[in-house]
């Protein structure tokens, strides 16, 4: 007996429905791969267009409202992969839009924030930001605007948030906010303008125990406030004279 004929002889169908509609897209994806049996059960409409509906909360509203029109009727799986290609052109397109806007490292936060509202205007769901800008293999300027995003453009938790930022080891990527605050008037003289600097982790920024750089950014350059920028932060160097005088000992 072939194994996809014994695989679905000892397997009730709404069970085997129900295991592959518990996993995410890479392992049911792996899990289509196993046999005919469950190639076309992983396949199932009613299994993609839940994957669908979860990944994109907007879409979801719009097929309960009964004003989406699924062009073509095509299938959910084949919806789904043309909307994740999607999505990925359209975060490679903010990526670049960022990378352009670095000068000497550094973006100046009216740049930063209209990265955020790219996001915003292309309703990027929790998952796509997990994917295309919450992974290690991207910049730490990327994580810091999906995390933004996630916090105040979704209003996520940040327990949520920080589950994610664990699970792709990125939580303690530090970036550094710096901003020029307006010099105070006295006697009648305007005093110099003020540089703050601050170094966080994204762990920080989403436990909230940096709300105040979280409300500079947000707030970006007005009043008090003339310039922010936002770099990658620079790992500590030993001097070499110092360090040179440690070994000596």
């Amino acid at each position: 007996m072939k194994p996809s004929m014994t695989t679905q002889a000892s397997l009730p169908d709404d069970t085997a429905l129900k295991i592959a509609s518990s996993l995410p897209v890479g392992d049911l994806c792996s899990l289509g791969s196993c046999s005919r049996f469950w190639s076309e059960l992983c396949a199932s409409d009613y299994i993609w267009a839940s994957l669908c509906k979860e990944r994109w909360p907007a879409l979801a509203l719009e097929i309960e409202s009964a004003s989406y029109n699924n062009q073509n009727h095509e299938e959910w799986r084949v919806f789904y992969i043309r909307k994740h290609n999607e999505m990925a052109g359209k975060a490679a397109g903010v990526i670049d839009f960022v990378n352009r806007c670095l000068a000497f490292e550094s973006i100046e936060v009216g740049h930063y924030l209209k990265a955020v509202r790219e996001l915003d205007s292309m309703q990027f769901s929790f998952e796509d930001v997990h994917t295309f800008f919450l992974k290690f293999k991207h910049d730490v300027l990327h994580n810091f605007i999906g995390l933004h995003y996630c916090l105040i453009s979704l209003g996520l938790p940040g327990e949520c948030v920080m589950e994610i930022l664990n699970n792709s080891n990125i939580s303690q990527r530090q970036v550094c906010v710096q901003w020029w605050k307006l010099g105070r008037w006295f006697f009648g003289f305007r005093m110099r303008d003020e540089l703050v600097t601050r170094t966080v982790s994204l762990e920080d920024i989403a436990t909230g125990k940096e709300e105040e750089v979280l409300g500079v950014l947000q707030r970006g350059a007005i009043h008090e406030v003339i310039r922010v920028h936002i770099s990658a932060a620079k790992p500590a160097h030993t001097s070499w004279s110092f360090q040179s005088a440690q070994d000596a000992n």
